[in-house]
């Protein structure tokens, strides 16, 4: 099959995929609350459904960081090369 159909037939059943996506998501979390850890360093690791929770804050607050970095270092007012 040729990568370029192949790239349009994920296009064309994007909503399907991301519902299938958020279902195994949903599983994965699930199947973390239920089944226990049997390794954990620390005390809040053996909570069900911590590492998920921790990655989604994790990148929620890189996001964050990115934006406020990227509007105190890089973005300039519509006219700063025409002063």
């Amino acid at each position: 099959m040729d990568l370029g159909r192949l790239l349009q037939a994920l296009v064309e059943r994007g909503v399907l995929l991301r519902r299938i996506m958020y279902v195994v998501l949903a599983g994965l979390v699930v199947a973390d609350i239920l089944i226990p850890s049997k390794y954990d360093r620390f005390p809040w690791e053996s909570i069900g459904g911590f590492g998920a929770l921790y990655g989604f804050f994790g990148c929620i607050l890189l996001i964050v960081i990115a934006k406020v970095l990227g509007h105190v270092l890089l973005y300039r007012p519509e006219d700063y090369y025409d002063e």
